[in-house]
């Protein structure tokens, strides 16, 4: 790799990161092109890229918040699919946050050429509001960052869920909740993504997986949700429960080994969004379940207050809830 005006590079295990050498400033309504990453590939060949994001703000108000990761071709073309999360930042004085103030977000994605060529990829942040007057968040130096594979992730598999645009008007999301949503759901299982069964590469001496679902609470009045979805007014937040599982088959497609990680997740109606990152590093491929077959899943149950939905595929391209799983090859 090499290094980009403005920024500085560090290893990163088996990955390269970029990293923001100076604070910039994303101003009310724009996007602004933060670390770009230039790689030549060959067709098919796979990079992990994840992206950390973390901003301060420059008003006590609520503050929207959407990181990106985009790929583009050597014309300048997105590349589908784009990675992104979302969450608002709720102000300068929050004290909520690991660090006052500090608001960190991060993307992931599996990048898979589609021919041999250039590909740039770009870490992006945008901020939006109807807060009135003038505003900015800025994304921190030395703590935003663009991380990539140097070498092929052979073998990996990237899932997504389907389609569910921002304001929902046709309902087509998944939703959890009270009133006319469900109680729960299975992503990339149930909730219309077409169930894949994954191979692991002969040669893999373990796997890994991870999952990175985002929620959105649905309180009476926002932009976000089907009306019929809007349940409670705004300060109720919300609580679900979530397990990512990532299951070994046997002969038969049914469940040999079961390998999973549960988490609580509370969304306050301030963040409004809020991303839940799941992860399982190095599990073993147990020959007595007679294949190498795996699937993925997340189950995510309503536990109190807003109903929320699980955010999917925007514009045909940004996917907001993803999952990949890796080859370990030693």
């Amino acid at each position: 790799m090499t290094e980009a005006a403005g920024v500085t590079e560090a290893a990163a295990g088996s990955a390269g990161r970029l990293t923001l050498a100076a604070d910039t400033d994303i101003p009310r309504g724009a996007t602004v092109d933060l670390l770009r990453r230039t790689m030549t590939l060959a067709a098919g060949e796979k990079r992990h890229l994840r992206g950390r994001l973390e901003a301060t703000s420059s008003t006590t108000g609520i503050v929207g918040l959407t990181q990106r990761i985009r790929c583009l071709n050597s014309t300048g073309r997105t590349v589908p699919v784009v990675a992104a999360s979302a969450r608002n930042h709720e102000g300068s004085d929050t004290t909520t946050y690991a660090t006052p103030g500090h608001l960190p977000l991060y993307a992931d994605l599996l990048f898979t050429a589609p021919a041999a060529g250039v590909y740039t990829c770009v870490l992006q942040g945008t901020a939006y509001s109807t807060l009135p007057g003038t505003y900015h968040l800025t994304a921190v130096a030395n703590s935003t960052w663009l991380e990539s594979d140097d070498t092929d992730r052979r073998g990996a598999r990237w899932w997504q869920n389907p389609a569910c645009e921002s304001a929902d008007t046709a309902g087509a999301c998944t939703y959890v909740g009270g009133g006319a949503a469900r109680r729960d759901a299975w992503v990339f299982y149930d909730d219309g993504t077409p169930v894949h069964q994954w191979q692991a590469h002969p040669d893999a001496v373990s796997v890994s997986a991870q999952a990175n679902v985002e929620l959105t609470t649905c309180y009476r009045g926002t932009a976000s949700c089907a009306e019929s979805m809007q349940v409670h007014p705004r300060g109720q937040n919300a609580v679900v429960d979530t397990r990512f599982e990532f299951i070994q088959l046997d002969a038969t497609a049914h469940a040999c080994r079961t390998h999973s990680a549960p988490a609580r997740r509370t969304v306050t109606d301030d963040a409004h969004h809020a991303v839940g990152y799941s992860a399982q590093s190095d599990i073993p491929i147990d020959p007595a379940c007679g294949t190498r077959t795996f699937l993925m899943r997340v189950y995510v149950k309503h536990v109190s207050g807003q109903t929320v939905k699980v955010d999917g595929v925007q514009s045909g391209i940004t996917s907001l809830t993803n999952g990949i799983a890796f080859n370990n090859f030693g």
